[in-house]
């Protein structure tokens, strides 16, 4: 990886804590081990002083590779692209301003972890394009955003702009960006993009979870449009007229292509994973599609949770599914009742969920940057998204100097790792707001 050769050089005469690597050292002291064994009769008693130094040199690497993450998580703006924050709030609510008992995200813990610019997820659930109240919800949930930041302003702001997360991450205060998590709302008015483009939405994941008036999804067999409706290659194009970036997460693949054959400004997948890892899972993006993304200058927005991160979370995920339909059917149970509840709770104490680890989303980050570079990936953790499936060492927003850590150890330079953080995204956002001024 070429991001590896000219990534700790650069580090190194950026700062004096950045030492050889644990296996470098080991390496010249053994060698320097080898050759006085040879020549002097006390090489054992040398040796053993070589170990303890490479054991302590080995231990004070680490250390500094710990203090450089979280220098490095202070020094530049982290954005996530999508924190489900508002909906959370929205089944019981907790003020975030404050230290909250449940949920990934809260101040304290973003302050902990140097989060900047998390994207408020408007997520609006798939039932209501067909029951209706898509644009009501919506409407909702972003006044709650408004309320959390106009009730602790030396906290958190809006910000409806590049210009404006830049000017609250000098002042010191998180901004709270928004995304539509779903285009319902849009309920076929282009009117209505306008209308939450003013009230502060600057990316719209298309579909969810079902297809509607804009795209088939990936989750949905029915693939009613064959990829977007012609409604939605309209709002697609409108988008890229009024500044929204275009969210690809959620949508099928052909639907996908359709929007890279339609957007004139790159793209983001504000919480998908790599499909190579996944295969069949087609939430996540397959290599010829991340290629395709990174054509077009976008970004993927890695997602933490487990079943987008490994294959066996998903496997696991299947068979409880099927025993919990099973264990309904045969007591004739309605869905939602407290027997169901307990034996869920039961399946997980007698069934270990596998949540996946820090390494294994690592391994994501590195199969994107071989695969198209550097400048297509990012953050996109789905915190208060996916329950219980979090990895270890990732499990809220206090984590991304975690994040960050196992870069560096990895060989990730500085520079690298600020456009993971948000270079790469904000590059996106800048674009898009750039075209929409010319339209």
């Amino acid at each position: 990886m070429k991001h590896i050769s000219t990534g700790i050089s650069s580090q190194i005469s950026k700062t004096n804590q950045f030492k050889r690597s644990p296996l470098m050292v080991a390496i010249v002291l053994s060698l320097g081990v080898a050759v006085s064994a040879c020549q002097d009769p006390n090489a054992g008693v040398q040796s053993a002083v070589k170990t303890t130094e490479t054991k302590e040199a080995a231990e004070v690497a680490v250390v500094d590779q710990a203090q450089l993450a979280q220098e490095i998580a202070k020094k530049y703006i982290i954005t996530d692209g999508h924190i489900d924050v508002p909906y959370r709030l929205e089944n019981e609510f907790e003020n975030v301003a404050e230290h909250t008992a449940h949920g990934d995200f809260d101040f304290p813990r973003a302050v902990a972890g140097g989060l900047d610019a998390p994207f408020m997820s408007i997520y609006i659930p798939a039932s209501l394009e067909k029951t209706g109240g898509s644009k009501a919800l919506a409407d909702k949930l972003i006044s709650m955003v408004e309320n959390i930041a106009n009730e602790a302003p030396e906290k958190f702001e809006l910000a409806y702009s590049t210009a404006e997360v830049e000017e609250n991450f000098a002042k010191g205060i998180i901004s709270l960006p928004m995304g539509m998590e779903n285009g319902s709302p849009i309920e076929g008015d282009l009117a209505n993009l306008k209308h939450f483009y003013d009230r502060g939405i600057r990316y719209i994941t298309l579909t969810h979870s079902k297809a509607n008036h804009i795209s088939d999804s990936s989750y949905d067999e029915a693939r009613p449009a064959g990829g977007l409706t012609d409604f939605g290659k309209t709002l697609v194009a409108e988008m890229n007229n009024i500044g929204v970036m275009v969210d690809v997460s959620h949508i099928s693949d052909d639907a996908f292509n359709d929007v890279m054959a339609i957007s004139k400004v790159p793209v983001i997948a504000s919480h998908s994973s790599a499909r190579h890892f996944t295969p069949g899972f087609e939430r996540n993006m397959s290599d010829e599609m991340i290629k395709t993304l990174a054509k077009n200058g976008g970004v993927i927005q890695i997602n933490f949770g487990s079943s987008f991160i490994n294959q066996e979370a998903i496997e696991y995920g299947k068979v409880r599914k099927a025993a919990i339909k099973v264990f309904t059917e045969a007591n004739k149970l309605e869905k939602g009742s407290a027997e169901i509840t307990a034996f869920k709770e039961e399946y997980k104490i007698k069934n270990a969920y596998p949540y996946a680890s820090l390494s294994d989303v690592l391994d994501h980050y590195d199969h994107v940057v071989k695969l198209v570079g550097i400048d297509y990936v990012g953050i996109g953790s789905d915190y208060d998204g996916v329950g219980d499936s979090l990895p270890s060492n990732l499990k809220d927003v206090s984590s991304y100097p975690n994040l960050i850590e196992g870069l560096l150890k990895r060989g990730y330079s500085e520079q690298d790792i600020a456009k993971i953080l948000s270079g790469n995204v904000m590059r996106v956002w800048k674009a898009v707001e750039v075209y929409a001024a010319q339209h």
